[in-house]
């Protein structure tokens, strides 16, 4: 794709604010949640811990929208232009995060929260499949790390930004901040995206028949359990601050932003590390997010502890995300719009699961550091689960463990094609 160097820079500038604005919209609820909580959950004062864990389902509407939305976008605009589904993904995130500051009950708000959702994965895989582009062959990685390098920026300073202001002029001020950004967006992305025609010979049918391939299904699973471990403790990480490290509210910003700064260098150092060897990134990241999750359950009420490890596990989780979108997105073929945004759909499932999962296990009564046990077990259940994916591409496809997926998937379009160093 032939631009000027500024307007290369420009370009994939607006693709990452987007997704800067994005990943405020999604993880300042973390921070802002015991507000929120506080304003629009019934009875929170008499039982704080049964309070947030009912608040979390604001984490939960948002993550199956994700879910909901990823696939549903990606078939309806398989055959629109790359540019124009970007300006129109931003301009339906513009007016649902608006409408998630303005709701006036806790179901509307949650009804909001979905719908702001909806779509986050078909934005990340046609940013994914443009900044791929305009950075050119062989460089994939990068070109993924760099649209989801506004996710992941966003948690050194959107969130915390997003934070601070809900706690000092109210939770709703974030939600209305983070239109902002998107209405931004939006006129940085008349400007800069360049042209892409769409291509008329896609079909919804085209589109689906990637889905038939067990190989995508297990690395579904893989980014479903295993950043399930991750969000087990993202989600609680505000109460985990004030309630478990007696740390005061303010510290809750300082703990996101530390989260943050290990997602952005995990996610530059996992979009580097991809392009060499996804199946080595694996194997280093997912053990290290295990480590990481363990020690976190064990010492997270000291507070430097809490620190540390918490960069540490944004930064092992954020490795695997340009990891296992590649991936995903190599196995899907030439249904990429839709692979790439089901890694998305598949990490909302690991936010869904690990708020929720989290959420019950706080209500249950067993603390506020017991997601992070809960957080250990998902990322052993990816980690596995990439272990018998990456076992098939090493065995070719006539093995036990490949007609075992297909048995329970249903059978593949074609034969197993290694596509991974």
């Amino acid at each position: 794709m032939q631009l000027s160097p500024a307007r290369r820079v420009l370009a994939l500038f607006t693709l990452a604010l987007g997704g800067f604005g994005i990943g405020t919209s999604e993880f300042a609820t973390m921070g802002i949640l015991p507000l929120a909580a506080a304003e629009l959950v019934p009875g929170f004062g008499d039982d704080p811990a049964v309070g947030i864990a009912h608040a979390g389902w604001m984490i939960t509407a948002y993550a199956l929208g994700v879910v909901v939305g990823a696939p549903l976008v990606s078939i309806w605009a398989a055959r629109m232009s790359q540019r124009t589904l970007v300006l129109l993904l931003v301009a339906a995130f513009a007016a649902a995060s608006l409408a998630s500051g303005l709701m006036p009950t806790f179901e509307l708000t949650l009804v909001a929260r979905f719908a702001a959702a909806v779509p986050h994965g078909a934005y990340f895989g046609v940013a994914s499949l443009l900044a791929a582009r305009i950075m050119g062959p062989g460089r994939q990685g990068a070109g993924i790390a760099l649209a989801l390098s506004g996710l992941t920026i966003a948690n050194v300073i959107g969130v915390p930004l997003g934070t601070w202001l809900g706690q000092a002029a109210g939770w709703r001020w974030t939600y209305a901040a983070i239109a902002v950004i998107f209405a931004a967006t939006l006129v940085m992305a008349l400007v800069a995206l360049p042209r892409v025609p769409g291509d008329p010979t896609r079909s919804a049918r085209r589109e689906l028949a990637a889905f038939r391939s067990p190989r995508l299904w297990l690395m579904i699973a893989v980014a479903c359990v295993g950043f399930g471990g991750f969000f087990a403790v993202y989600s609680y990480a505000a109460e985990i601050v004030t309630r478990v490290a007696l740390l005061p509210e303010s510290a809750i910003a300082w703990l996101l932003m530390t989260i943050g700064l290990g997602m952005t260098i995990g996610n530059v150092v996992g979009g580097w590390a991809s392009d060499r060897s996804l199946r080595r990134t694996i194997l280093i990241a997912f053990p290290l997010l295990i480590a990481a999750l363990a020690l976190f359950g064990l010492l997270g009420a000291n507070p430097v502890a809490m620190y540390v490890l918490g960069f540490l596990i944004g930064g092992a989780g954020s490795a695997l995300t340009p990891t296992i979108q590649a991936r995903i997105i190599r196995i899907a073929g030439q249904a990429e719009l839709l692979g790439a945004a089901t890694n998305h759909a598949a990490f909302n499932v690991g936010n869904a699961l690990g708020a929720t999962l989290g959420g019950a296990v706080i209500a249950a009564g067993y603390g506020y550091l017991a997601p992070a046990w809960l957080g250990v077990v998902l990322a052993a259940l990816g980690f596995a689960l990439a272990l018998w994916s990456i076992a098939i591409d090493r065995r070719g496809p006539d093995t036990a463990a490949h007609h075992i997926v297909a048995t329970v998937l249903g059978p593949t379009t074609a034969g197993i094609e290694v596509v991974d160093r």
